[in-house]
């Protein structure tokens, strides 16, 4: 596998002694300029350290793979008028921060915008790839040429239901890095599911030896960073930066980000332990 932008992103992190932080934020919410302060503070601020790698969601009026909070926040998002352009002026502001920016998006919208046109002004806009959750790589072959043609990474899922068989060849499609997917317990529990996480990293590993391995889902606060990252080459959050988001908006302070700010502290302190 090629490493690509982001995957240089995670080897920089390792060359420091750590893991990658990767921080997941929908453009739109709680309205598009709102979410690019968010994705500006995520991206660190003066002494406190930012995520390493940023995924900018592309709400979806359909989002059959997300959470309950991401929906909510999706839903929010497109009732207040994000459009799927609205995403490129979202990659430019986390590059312009210097940190690296990749979209996470339903297949569909970028069909519907044009793959060539997608990838085009993707990375136009300074954005390192994408993310595809409902796209494999059988099926990817308009991806594979507009990817190869404007330099794009491409960053495939897969489950601990992956078969050895489509691990392989889905390391062998992907440029960057895998998106590792297995649900966390929280904090002073553990599911039997929470053990699928290392698991599948450990036949990954076996399997495609030279593969960068981002896991997610549900890291919630520095302690699961921590944890995840004994085991995986990036750590993935998403809806615990979302939460505050949404109390904030609850309340009627949408702007304030105070919230978010503190659990980016621990986060980034739990991958560097």
């Amino acid at each position: 596998m090629s490493a690509g932008i982001s995957g240089r992103t995670f080897q920089a992190a390792a060359e420091q002694g750590r893991k990658a932080l990767v921080a997941y934020y929908p453009v739109g919410f709680p309205d598009v300029p709102g979410s690019l302060d968010v994705l500006r503070t995520l991206c660190g601020e003066g002494d406190q350290p930012g995520a390493d790698l940023i995924e900018i969601g592309l709400p979806y009026s359909d989002p059959v793979m997300d959470g309950v909070v991401i929906q909510r926040a999706g839903t929010r998002a497109l009732a207040r008028g994000v459009r799927t352009r609205d995403v490129f002026t979202a990659v430019e502001t986390v590059a312009s921060t210097g940190t690296t920016p990749v979209v996470m998006t339903y297949w569909n919208l970028v069909d519907r915008y044009g793959v060539d046109a997608f990838a085009r002004d993707l990375a136009a806009a300074g954005g390192a790839g994408l993310i595809t959750p409902d796209l494999v790589p059988d099926e990817a072959s308009d991806w594979f040429e507009a990817s190869d043609a404007h330099g794009l990474d491409r960053i495939f899922l897969v489950s601990p239901s992956s078969t050895d068989e489509r691990i392989v060849a889905t390391a062998n499609a992907c440029r960057g890095w895998m998106y590792a997917t297995a649900v966390m317990g929280v904090t002073g529990t553990r599911t039997a599911s929470s053990s699928a996480a290392p698991e599948l990293v450990s036949r990954i590993r076996a399997l495609a030896p030279d593969t960068l391995v981002g896991v997610g889902l549900g890291v919630s606060n520095g302690d699961q960073a921590a944890d995840v990252a004994t085991f995986a080459d990036g750590v993935i959050v998403g809806s615990a930066f979302i939460k505050p988001a949404l109390a904030a908006d609850d309340a009627g302070t949408p702007g304030d980000l105070s919230g978010i700010r503190a659990v980016l502290t621990d986060l980034a302190a739990g991958v560097r332990r």
